[in-house]
């Protein structure tokens, strides 16, 4: 059985051409057979799964199928899953298994999707490049010697090796977007406050938002749909109805104004990378769209505005992992203050410190107003500009990265030429609006290259509707690693 899409494979339970109990078992074998390579899971349930999909093998034989029973999917480790290992990629919850699901595993698991297992990321989603877990770092299936991205390399890695045909991510300055574009998937991060954020452990509460990876945009519009809607449990949560993006994915493209940001396509950005978007660009305008160019002024002040007020934001929500309720906690100590000094010390790895350390610098006493305060109405600022923009155009485009996959430990030593890495796609977080990445081609080294769509607030359909209609006419989407 060959790899397939969501929907492709959907079409094949309804017409019983295959089992969801096959599926499930099928995946696991390529799961089996991928990931001593890729380390892309940290978790594979294979009794869940299969269960799962008994279950909706029933379903289905008793007509009570939903659109998304039967289909197996994976989740990123940083989900809460009833009965399974939660651990954020930390030696601090490496033996944490969660007493209940979070809201988008919930809302999943009622539609009937198969979860094959957890996947790996950089730990407590603080990186660009997958190589902060504990668990190890995850391989580029186009290039084993490359980070597949991050923070969610993991759920990217197994979509594009075919150990699985979607998974969800979440993305905090561009942690679905940028492993999308690295390993040639699909992946769109919500508008802030779209998907719900209850059993989603925080890194960054202001910025954090789930959302899905797939080969397609269609497939993506398959779980977007299935995971929006308001959740009374978290407290960010938009009361808007669910979305309903797969009816919009055929909409012509004519008359769509793609607005194209100066500071997106200026030093800095690869030639290889430029003229793939670039032919990119050209393909939307042969469908009918046309292209302006915008100005996004602020951007250059994302990235200090980023590494302020997520690691201040970082340092707050961890500070509960103490070693007292759960998680690691020392083996020995003299006292309560070294218990917690001690397990902290060993539970966490070295990005995580870092960021813990400069987030509490600038929430302290004399530098609360001088950083802090000062990021927040930078973020404002960077706000503005996109409202600006999108009053001259309906989407944003643009690279999702500078470069495409780098080394793996190229960028161990240097972690400010790794926040440099997000520069196209923190703003968008800072501001809450929606994005995705497509595949649009690939680089002089033969690694993806992403196409950002960045849309105004809501606007995912749209956006999946202009990806959708890029991937019908061209293939990229479809290329699959040696």
């Amino acid at each position: 059985m060959s790899l397939d899409t969501l929907k492709s494979l959907q079409q094949q339970l309804a017409a019983k051409q295959v089992s969801a109990r096959e599926l499930a078992t099928d995946y696991l074998a390529k799961i089996d057979a991928a990931n001593p390579q890729i380390n892309a899971f940290i978790t594979v349930d294979r009794d869940g799964a299969l269960a799962a999909a008994d279950a909706a093998d029933r379903a289905i034989a008793a007509g009570k199928a939903g659109p998304l029973t039967g289909l197996p999917i994976a989740h990123k480790d940083i989900f809460c899953t009833e009965g399974v290992l939660t651990t954020c990629g930390s030696k601090m919850l490496a033996s944490f298994t969660s007493p209940y699901d979070a809201t988008v595993v919930a809302r999943l698991k009622a539609a009937g999707v198969v979860s094959l297992g957890k996947t790996n990321l950089d730990e407590f989603a603080m990186g660009s490049t997958n190589e902060s877990s504990h668990f190890g770092a995850v391989k580029n299936p186009w290039n084993l010697a490359h980070v597949p991205g991050g923070s969610s390399g993991g759920s990217a890695a197994a979509i594009a090796a075919g150990m699985v045909p979607a998974a969800t991510g979440t993305d905090t300055g561009g942690s679905i977007r940028q492993p999308a574009g690295f390993c040639g998937i699909t992946g769109i991060k919500p508008t802030y406050g779209t998907v719900s954020r209850y059993g989603m452990i925080a890194y960054a509460s202001s910025l954090d938002q789930g959302g899905p990876m797939a080969r397609t945009a269609e497939d993506c519009a398959l779980l977007l749909d299935a995971m929006t809607g308001f959740d009374e449990r978290d407290s960010t949560s938009l009361q808007r109805a669910a979305s309903n993006t797969a009816a919009e994915l055929d909409k012509p493209l004519d008359g769509l104004r793609i607005g194209l940001p100066t500071e997106y396509f200026g030093e800095g950005l690869a030639d290889d990378v430029r003229t793939t978007i670039e032919a990119a660009l050209a393909e939307l305008r042969k469908l009918g769209a046309t292209t302006v160019e915008v100005s996004l002024p602020n951007t250059r002040l994302a990235i200090p505005a980023y590494y302020v007020i997520a690691p201040a934001e970082a340092s707050s929500n961890l500070s509960r992992f103490d070693g007292v309720r759960y998680g690691h906690r020392a083996a020995a100590y003299k006292d309560l203050a070294e218990m917690y000094s001690k397990s902290r010390a060993e539970g966490f790895g070295a990005e995580v410190k870092r960021r813990i350390l400069v987030g509490t610098y600038v929430l302290s006493h004399g530098y609360y107003d001088a950083y802090y305060i000062k990021a927040q109405q930078l973020r404002r600022l960077i706000a503005e500009d996109f409202k600006q923009a999108l009053t001259q155009c309906d989407v944003i485009a643009g690279p999702v990265a500078p470069t495409t996959a780098p080394a793996l430990g190229a960028l161990a030593d240097d972690p400010v030429r790794m926040y440099l890495s997000d520069i196209y796609t923190i703003a968008v977080n800072l501001a809450g609006l929606p994005a995705l990445s497509a595949p649009c081609g690939f680089g002089a080294d033969g690694l993806p290259v992403g196409l950002q769509l960045i849309g105004n607030y809501f606007a995912e359909g749209r956006l999946l509707n202009v990806a959708h209609r890029f991937q019908q006419a061209t293939d990229w989407h479809a290329r699959r690693p040696a």
